[in-house]
């Protein structure tokens, strides 16, 4: 619609983040909401008391982050985080005009309407697994997905962030990710994990 999309590009500025930057804060009320361009961010729930993230969903480009829209409606604080997982250009529209912008375009409505249902489903996929899944086959399946999205074999990161992401410990992670390296799933390397198997 290009009437909304003239609209959009008025009221929002372009910026970019670097990988580690927390775009939105677990408790925070929603000043902006964001529209990835380009990159990759990843929506957490926060458990303060435990010290503890359990990633939550993936924002990719051309998405927002649903949660804060549905937050920003209701006027309440955020109940999630999110953070740039790869340097990303992002779209910051300002609450208000966000707003606004819901009042005037039905477009925009169903656009976060499809968003959400995309959302939900995907957060059903990760209880799925956190609740029924062996932990092994539920870190396989994160491999697998972050390979996916990022379009390579080969992931560099820590033992310590996929606790992160999964809300476990580092010392089960490590030896889960022994365990996946001679069932033949996958090659440890420095710094770096190979997915061999990413069908």
């Amino acid at each position: 619609m290009p009437e909304l999309k003239a609209e959009l590009v008025k009221i929002s500025q372009l910026h970019r983040f670097e990988a580690g930057t927390v775009i939105l804060k677990q408790g925070s009320y929603i000043k902006v909401i964001p529209l990835l361009i380009s990159g990759l961010a990843k929506v957490f729930k926060e458990e303060p008391e435990e010290g503890n993230e359990v990633l939550l969903y993936y924002i990719k480009p051309g998405e927002s982050c649903v949660m804060s829209v549905t937050t920003l409606v209701k006027n309440q604080t955020s109940q999630v985080k999110a953070v740039i997982e790869e340097d990303s250009e992002v779209v910051i529209i300002p609450a208000e005009q966000a707003l606004a912008i819901a009042k005037k375009y039905p477009k925009w409505n169903e656009f976060i309407y499809d968003l959400f249902n995309l959302k939900f489903e995907e957060l059903l996929q990760v209880i799925e697994i956190l609740t029924f899944s062996k932990k092994d086959k539920r870190l396989l399946e994160y491999l697998k997905k972050e390979a996916k999205l990022k379009d390579r074999r080969i992931l560099h990161t820590t033992h310590q962030q996929i606790a992160y992401d999964l809300g476990s410990s580092r010392e089960v992670i490590s030896r889960l990710l022994k365990k996946l390296e001679q069932e033949g799933f996958i090659h440890l390397k420095q710094g770096a994990i190979e997915i061999v198997d990413n069908t």
